[in-house]
């Protein structure tokens, strides 16, 4: 789901999904199956994620929401072969732009837009039959931010990620027209905002994002939003908000949001480890921060 030039800027923490941990708004169908796959993948237990996954497609190929997932499986795998996930990636712009550090896998890479295709194919057949298949505009938008993250962070081609981000957005937007309680869509909305506040001014010129002004403030509380009352990505909304609150110097907020992650997800080594990493600094941080 989510981007960019400045998404190396921003350091995402990136798109996927989330296990629900709430209930779901009137427009969300909630799957068992697809939340449990949701629950091994934010453990990082790829292997049995993908287990549930190949079950459930086999019970339901037409569900596009199943191949999205599994999209973001095949990504995060490669994130974290890469280290992208590391914190120090994320400060570190140079470490974003520099292509001599990362060697993405070929196999991953044809598994991954695999199942990217095997989404917007079934995409577009639910909604030929249903123009607002929920699934199916869910699936949509998280699909394209998925390509823009892969894009973005590990072929290293920022800018040529915007138009799978412009995408995004635009399905959240029509996802939110159609289902008002879709929270998810407001992970993508909310860190569009952001992204666009953030690039430099010669590249907002060029580029345009449909009904966003570019806000950190309006972004950071669409995000707010996600991680009150979202479905799929509640929790995904706190890793965005944790990334964001580092970003504006509130170390408190973010050791908030990854405490309660690593409480959701024990298995988790990246939240456990940044968090220890954020409250070794906290008493030098702590001083005058909010």
């Amino acid at each position: 789901m989510i981007t960019s030039v400045s998404r190396g800027s921003l350091g995402v923490l990136l798109v996927a999904l989330s296990v629900a941990v709430a209930p779901a708004g009137a427009g969300v169908h909630s799957v068992d199956e697809i939340d449990h796959a949701f629950a091994r993948f934010y453990n990082f237990d790829f292997a049995g994620a993908h287990a549930i996954l190949n079950s459930y497609i086999a019970a339901h190929p037409d569900d596009p929401l199943a191949y999205a997932v599994r999209s973001a499986v095949y990504l995060y795998t490669e994130f974290d072969r890469l280290g992208i996930l590391e914190s120090e990636f994320f400060s570190d712009d140079s470490k974003i732009t520099d292509k001599r550090k990362v060697k993405p896998d070929p196999e991953n890479r044809r598994l991954f837009f695999g199942a990217v295709e095997a989404a917007r194919e079934t995409v577009r057949s639910r909604l030929a039959a249903k123009p607002e298949d929920y699934h199916a505009m869910f699936a949509a938008c998280m699909v394209e931010g998925l390509v823009g993250d892969y894009t973005a962070l590990v072929e290293k081609k920022q800018l040529g990620s915007l138009s799978s981000d412009k995408r995004s957005n635009s399905c959240a937007q029509n996802l939110l027209k159609s289902y008002p309680d879709a929270y998810d869509a407001y992970v993508t909305t909310g860190f569009t905002e952001y992204l666009v506040a953030a690039l430099p001014f010669y590249v907002r010129w060029f580029v345009h994002f449909d009904e966003v002004k570019g806000s950190k403030e309006q972004g950071i509380a669409n995000l707010q939003v996600a991680a009150r009352s979202g479905h799929y990505l509640r929790s995904f909304a706190k890793v965005l908000l944790a990334v964001v609150y580092l970003r504006e110097k509130r170390p408190a907020q973010a050791r908030e949001m990854l405490a309660e992650l690593v409480r959701d997800y024990p298995e988790n080594r990246v939240f456990r480890t940044e968090l220890r990493k954020i409250s070794s600094r906290a008493p030098a941080a702590a001083a005058g921060t909010p």
